[in-house]
């Protein structure tokens, strides 16, 4: 049997009246959520691949386990998507949904077609799971996963201190919401659900719920740290603040551990292989040159710099994409540019797609890096550059949010001055209200480069 369902049933029945989610202003107990569990399996259906497209609700991970009880395949179908991609993955599977005229065609169900009599929960050998890369053109690649959800239930194991209190933010779809919910749950934690983000709305939460334990990237942990709330938020009870998705620029980590404490680490994963290198506060805190890193290796993982990418291979591969072959034991390129020191700690200097090429010499500029420097600057409170076509060839440009009075002229000098070089200096600069973020957390640079004016 496999041994991820045994340990979530196990949690399940374990749990009793405690609260396992708070969501939408009501609670669901573990027992409740045992039960419903129960009705969800005995539901209509034998699908042999179910697509999950849920609101972060209870139900969301129910629905999910109900499935892969049954030994159905699931696919998390992702809230960031383009609605041709969301079509695209789930080609062929019934889909379990909230939102049906998001869905016009194929077996498309609603929570209240789930319901049925209780069934015995025997779990299957194994779990199988598709979670949909990030790309937005053509026909999304499905990464097959199986083995990772096992190492979950290894790794995530209730605290001698007694049951935490887990915030959710991430959907429940992406990988790391997923592994949140359920990692919440092994650990026989209460998890208080968000159903989007809202940096006044986690403020408030922290201090209601006394959380312990929470996951942010890193344009939401500005807006938590830039909220005017955060003053006189109590936030002493976290214990742990994960940073992931994306490099975080070291002032900002310089303030979080200020904030936070020394509770603030970061991580470096992909949906591929969700657990590659981290960070922990410990290190980041006695020493400052390091955080800018995104740590070590973690164990059963191996890394490599090939061409300046990394490539990685492990224990938290996944299995394959869907149609291709194993991974086993192969090395798998992540897009990621990046580099180790001496002592093994790796640093990402940008996605391999957003370097930009500029100059008649034809010089490489990470973006992510003339990012962090234009950040440093006092008046800017978040930025984003990527590089764009024009009539002189394709150009870096800046988009800015700033915090104070500064102008264009203003910036370029500031990365003249840091770098020393015009090739790192954006050609343009916009300033708006807010940077758009897409549904995991992440800056939309795409939604940018339409909205911005030409340089």
């Amino acid at each position: 049997m496999s041994f991820f369902l045994t340990k979530v049933l196990a949690a399940l029945d374990d749990g009793g009246d405690r609260v396992l989610f708070h969501a939408d202003g009501g609670i669901t107990t573990y027992h409740q959520a045992r039960d419903r569990l129960r009705r969800l399996h005995g539901g209509p259906g034998e699908a042999e691949t179910v697509a999950i497209d849920l609101r972060n609700r209870p139900e969301t991970v129910l629905v999910q386990l109900a499935a892969l009880l049954r030994g159905a395949t699931v696919l998390m179908v992702p809230a960031s998507a383009p609605h041709r991609d969301r079509l695209a993955a789930a080609s062929g599977a019934t889909v379990v949904t909230d939102r049906p005229d998001d869905w016009p065609a194929g077996d498309v169900r609603t929570l209240d077609d789930l319901d049925g009599e209780p069934r015995p929960l025997n779990p299957p050998e194994t779990v199988r799971l598709l979670f949909p890369t990030g790309g937005t053109t053509g026909i999304p690649k499905l990464i097959r996963h199986s083995g990772i959800y096992d190492g979950m239930a290894y790794l995530f194991t209730p605290s001698p201190d007694g049951p935490g209190r887990t915030l959710l933010v991430a959907p429940m779809t992406h990988m790391t919401g997923n592994a949140t919910v359920l990692g919440a749950l092994l650990r026989h934690d209460t998890v208080v659900v968000h159903d989007g983000f809202d940096a006044g709305a986690v403020l408030k939460a922290i201090q209601e719920h006394r959380i312990d334990t929470l996951s942010l990237t890193p344009p939401r942990l500005a807006a938590v740290l830039d909220h005017p709330a955060r003053k006189t938020t109590d936030l002493g009870s976290v214990r742990s603040l994960s940073l992931g998705a994306a490099p975080l620029p070291p002032h900002r980590l310089a303030q979080a551990l200020d904030v936070f404490g020394p509770v603030v680490g970061q991580g470096y994963g992909l949906t591929e292989a969700p657990m590659i290198a981290s960070i922990s506060a410990a290190e980041l805190v006695a020493r400052p040159e390091l955080r800018s890193s995104v740590g070590r290796i973690v164990p059963g993982m191996e890394a490599r710099i090939t061409d300046g990418e990394v490539e990685v291979r492990g224990l938290s591969m996944m299995d394959g994409y869907l149609g291709g072959p194993e991974v086993g034991a192969g090395w798998l390129r992540t897009g990621d540019l990046g580099r180790f020191d001496d002592e093994g700690y790796l640093y990402l200097l940008d996605r391999a797609d957003d370097v930009v090429v500029v100059g008649e010499h034809g010089t490489k500029v990470p973006t992510t890096v003339v990012e962090h420097a234009l950040a440093t600057h006092p008046a800017v409170r978040s930025v984003a550059v990527f590089g764009r076509e024009t009539e002189d060839g394709r150009l870096l440009h800046a988009v800015v949010v700033a915090s104070g009075e500064v102008t264009e002229d203003d910036l370029k000098a500031h990365a003249r001055d840091v770098f020393g070089q015009e090739h790192y200096v954006p050609a343009g600069v916009d300033f708006v209200d807010a940077l758009p973020i897409t549904a995991v957390g992440k800056v939309d640079k795409r939604a940018l480069a339409q909205l911005v004016t030409a340089p």
